[in-house]
C-alpha cells in the first residue's frame, strides 16, 4: 500500500467529509428505493448495485489519495466504508435468500428459515469476543481492526459478493459490517417467519397494532432524530436512516424524505426546534406543577 512507504506524496490528499457525503448520499437513495413499488428481489438487487458502485469510488480515492494518518485510515474503514458495506451484505444475502427460497410446502419454507437463522446464530457464536469489543464501544484494538497495517497478522473474513482487496480491507472491517449487517438480516427472517404463520391481517395486527400514535406531525419526528443522532447516537455506528427506522417500529409514522424536512427545519424564520422547545417547556412545566402542590 503505497501510502504507506515513507518519503510517499500526492498532490492532494484524501478528503474525509467528501466520502461522508458521498455515503449519506447513498443512504438517501437506498431509502427512496425502499419508499419505492418494487419487488424484493428487485429492490435487493438495485441496492446493492448502488453499494457496490459507491465501494468502487471510494477504493479509487483511496489509491489514487491515501490518508494523511492513521486516525483517518482507522476512521474510514471504522465508520465511512461500513455506510455501503453494511446495505452490500444485507441486501446480497436477503436476494441469495429469496432466490432459494422454496416455492411452496409452508414446512420446507419454514425448515429453510430456521436453518438460515441457525445458520447466522452460529456466526454470532463464533465472534462473540469481537462483538462484545464492539457492542462496549472499546477502541484499544482499533488500529489493529481497522489500519492496513496488521492486514497481515489477521485472517481476511472470505466472501463471495463483498470487496476484499488488500490495498481497501483491513483484518476486521468486513467482519464489523456483517455482524450489522445480519443483525438486521435476523429480523428480516424473524419477520417472513412470522408471515408463515399468520394471515395478511394477523400480521398487520402484531406489527402495528401497538404501535404509538404520533400526532405532532412529520417535521416534528424529524426534529426528534436529528437531535438523537447529533446528541451522541451517532458516536453508536447509528445513521439517521437507522434511527428513523428504530423509531418507526415504535411510533405509527412514515416519512417519505427526512432529508428533505430536515432543511425546511434549517430554513425555519423562528424556532428551528419547535417540537423540542415545546417538549422541554411541557416537561418544565409539570415539574413545577409538582413543585407548586
Amino acid at each position: 500500500m503505497a501510502d504507506h512507504f515513507p518519503g510517499w506524496s500526492r498532490k492532494q490528499k484524501i478528503c474525509m467529509e467528501h466520502l461522508l457525503d458521498l455515503a449519506l448520499g447513498l443512504e438517501k437513495e437506498l431509502s427512496e428505493l425502499k419508499q419505492s413499488d418494487l419487488d424484493i428481489k428487485e429492490l435487493a438487487h438495485l441496492s446493492t448495485i448502488k453499494c457496490q458502485d459507491l465501494l468502487r469510488t471510494f477504493k479509487k480515492e483511496i489509491l489514487e489519495k491515501g490518508f494523511s494518518y492513521q486516525k483517518q485510515e482507522i476512521r474510514f474503514f471504522k465508520k465511512i466504508k461500513q455506510i455501503p458495506m453494511v446495505p452490500l451484505i444485507y441486501f446480497s444475502e436477503i436476494h441469495s435468500f429469496e432466490i432459494q427460497f422454496p416455492k411452496a410446502d409452508r414446512k420446507a419454507q419454514q425448515k429453510f428459515i430456521k436453518r438460515k437463522i441457525q445458520c447466522l446464530n452460529q456466526f454470532f457464536l463464533r465472534n462473540l469476543d469481537f462483538e462484545r469489543y464492539v457492542d462496549a464501544g472499546y477502541t484499544h484494538f482499533d488500529a489493529a481492526f481497522y489500519s492496513r497495517d496488521h492486514i497481515n497478522e489477521y485472517h481476511l473474513m472470505g466472501s463471495d459478493y463483498y470487496f476484499q482487496d488488500p490495498d481497501f480491507s483491513t483484518p476486521r472491517d468486513m467482519l464489523l459490517a456483517k455482524l450489522r449487517a445480519y443483525k438486521l438480516l435476523l429480523q428480516y427472517l424473524d419477520h417472513r417467519l412470522v408471515s408463515l404463520n399468520h394471515s395478511d391481517a394477523q400480521i398487520n395486527g402484531l406489527l402495528f397494532s401497538d404501535k404509538l400514535p404520533w400526532p405532532f406531525g412529520d417535521v416534528a419526528f424529524a426534529e426528534m432524530v436529528y437531535a438523537l443522532f447529533h446528541a451522541g447516537l451517532k458516536n453508536e455506528n447509528l445513521t439517521i436512516i437507522q434511527i428513523y427506522r428504530k423509531l418507526q417500529e415504535v411510533f405509527d409514522v412514515e416519512i417519505k424524505d427526512i432529508y428533505k424536512l430536515f432543511q425546511e427545519m434549517k430554513s425555519r424564520k423562528k424556532s428551528r426546534t419547535a417540537f423540542l422547545d415545546k417538549l422541554m417547556q411541557a416537561l418544565l412545566e409539570e415539574m413545577e406543577r409538582m413543585d407548586a402542590h
